[in-house]
């Protein structure tokens, strides 16, 4: 069985029996409910899209569906939701990208006021992921090596993501000569470094853990400020001589702006307590993540307009423009 396959079982183990004894709702959903997401099949965030489907479709008995709509960075994804009509049948799930954005100025709309956060999913470490054939196998010797030779990378969801602007931010502290090169989510990145396409690629724990189980790609640091249970032996970026330096993501689930409060509300429930089933939990702590923070839908929109004006200084200071 795949990890994305064990993933989604863990989901089904958690509710199946709440699905039998609360019955599907009356009103909602009549029909099937979309989920919207910006990478393609296999990454991290897929992965968890479906899990938060699965738990939907196993309470409600009505299906929600992943759809992939991967390119633009997220903004494909965020844009057909945003347009889309407030009846919660079409979700988005995305992650601190959403925020990049509008911070970086790639959608129309403004993120804050376009949608309604609904529940934070997880909260998932990125791990930085190399070709075996490259001669570095630390950020020091990544370093040295870009002194001479532009590396190249990719990984999330192309320009403008958390990926780009965490990797921008390390070539900046470090002097390394980093070339961003956008694939259309994590996985095909990891299918272009071991291909020797690209040198690295930062990806989620969950898709970088099974990637690095199939030995075909190299663990050169943990983007996290401490290191990941899964990974025990990989040391952090800031372990290699960056202190504070980080690139972590939050998942969520996000409905356009006006929909009815009790569909939120719902939605919020029932997939923060499957985040947090004792099946689910450990299924992602095997993979170095984790279930995010309980919130409710107002605490979320509170953390986001917070974490937002932090991100859109960060831009600011860092000066990075999209082409």
């Amino acid at each position: 069985m795949t990890w994305q396959a064990l993933l989604i079982a863990s989901a089904v183990l958690a509710y199946s029996g709440a699905a039998s004894a609360q019955g599907k709702r009356a009103a909602y959903p009549a029909r099937p409910i979309r989920l919207i997401v910006s990478v393609a099949p296999g990454a991290g965030a897929d992965a968890i899209a479906r899990a938060a489907a699965q738990m939907l479709t196993d309470r409600w008995g009505q299906n929600a569906v992943v759809d992939n709509r991967p390119g633009g960075s997220g903004v494909i994804a965020a844009e057909l939701v945003a347009r889309a009509a407030p009846d919660g049948y079409t979700i988005l799930s995305l992650g601190d990208t959403l925020m990049l954005l509008g911070a970086m100025k790639r959608v129309s709309f403004d993120v804050l006021t376009a949608f309604d956060p609904i529940v934070p999913t997880s909260a998932q470490p990125y791990v930085l992921l190399a070709n075996l054939n490259v001669p570095f196998k630390s950020i020091r010797e990544l370093v040295a090596y870009s002194a001479t030779h532009a590396v190249t990378y990719s990984g999330s969801t192309g320009v403008g993501s958390t990926v780009h602007l965490g990797m921008e931010q390390l070539a900046q502290l470090s002097g390394a000569r980093l070339l961003f090169i956008p694939y259309k989510g994590s996985a095909p990145a990891i299918i272009a470094v071991t291909g020797g396409e690209i040198h690295m690629a930062a990806a989620s724990s969950i898709a970088a853990s099974a990637a690095i189980r199939t030995g075909k790609v190299r663990a050169l640091a943990a983007l996290s400020l401490a290191r990941i249970p899964a990974l025990p032996d990989l040391p952090t970026v800031a372990e290699q001589g960056f202190p504070g330096f980080k690139i972590t993501n939050r998942y969520g689930l996000y409905a356009p702006a006006g929909t009815p409060r009790g569909i939120v509300n719902a939605i919020n429930r029932v997939v923060s307590d499957g985040m947090h089933s004792p099946q689910m939990t450990q299924r992602l702590q095997a993979d170095g993540s984790q279930p995010a923070e309980h919130m409710t839908p107002g605490e979320l929109k509170a953390a986001i307009a917070h974490e937002y004006a932090e991100i859109e200084q960060q831009v600011r200071q860092m000066n990075i423009k999209i082409q």
